[in-house]
C-alpha cells in the first residue's frame, strides 16, 4: 500500500488491508469489532479518504501510472510461495488450533459484551476520543473556510 505511486490504488489496498483485519476478527470471534471494522474503516473512511483523493486532483497522470519490472515480478512470487506455504500449513495441519481458546471466547467479541466494556470500563478514553474527533472536525471546517 505505501509504496504505490497512484494513491487510488493505495487507497484500494488499504481497503483490502482492512477487510484482512475483519477478517481477523472473526477468527478470534470477535463479531462486533469485524463487521464495524468493514462498516466504519472500510466503507465510511475510504470514501471520505478517495473523495479527499479526488478533490486534490493531482494531475500527471502519466507520472503516477503503475510499471512492472522485476522486483514486482519477484514480489508476486515471493507471496504466492508465502500463500502457498499458508494453504498447505492449513490444509494438511492435524490440528485444527479452536482449542487454544478460552472457553468463552465465543461471548467475548458480542456486542453486550463490547458494550459493558466501552461505557465501562473505558468510558473515559471513549469520551476524550470523541472530544478529539469534534476538535478535528472543527479545524477541518476552519481551514476549509479560510481558504474561499
Amino acid at each position: 500500500m505505501i509504496l504505490r505511486r497512484n494513491p487510488v490504488m493505495s487507497a484500494i489496498a488499504l481497503i483490502a488491508n482492512f477487510c484482512c483485519i475483519a477478517l481477523l476478527y472473526l477468527l478470534l470471534q470477535a463479531q462486533l469489532l469485524a463487521v464495524l471494522q468493514i462498516v466504519i474503516y472500510t466503507g465510511a473512511i475510504m470514501v471520505l479518504v478517495i473523495f479527499v483523493i479526488m478533490l486534490l486532483n493531482l494531475g500527471d497522470e502519466e507520472r503516477l501510472r503503475e510499471r512492472y519490472d522485476w522486483k514486482k515480478i519477484i514480489g508476486v512470487v515471493v507471496v504466492s510461495g508465502f500463500l502457498l506455504e499458508m494453504l498447505y500449513l492449513f490444509v494438511f495441519s492435524g490440528s485444527s488450533g479452536a482449542q487454544a481458546f478460552h472457553p468463552g471466547a465465543a461471548n467475548i467479541g458480542t456486542v453486550e459484551n463490547m458494550g459493558r466494556a466501552l461505557f465501562g470500563r473505558f468510558l473515559l478514553p471513549f469520551e476524550v476520543t470523541s472530544l478529539l474527533l469534534l476538535a478535528a472536525i472543527i479545524g477541518a471546517v476552519i481551514l476549509a473556510k479560510r481558504k474561499i
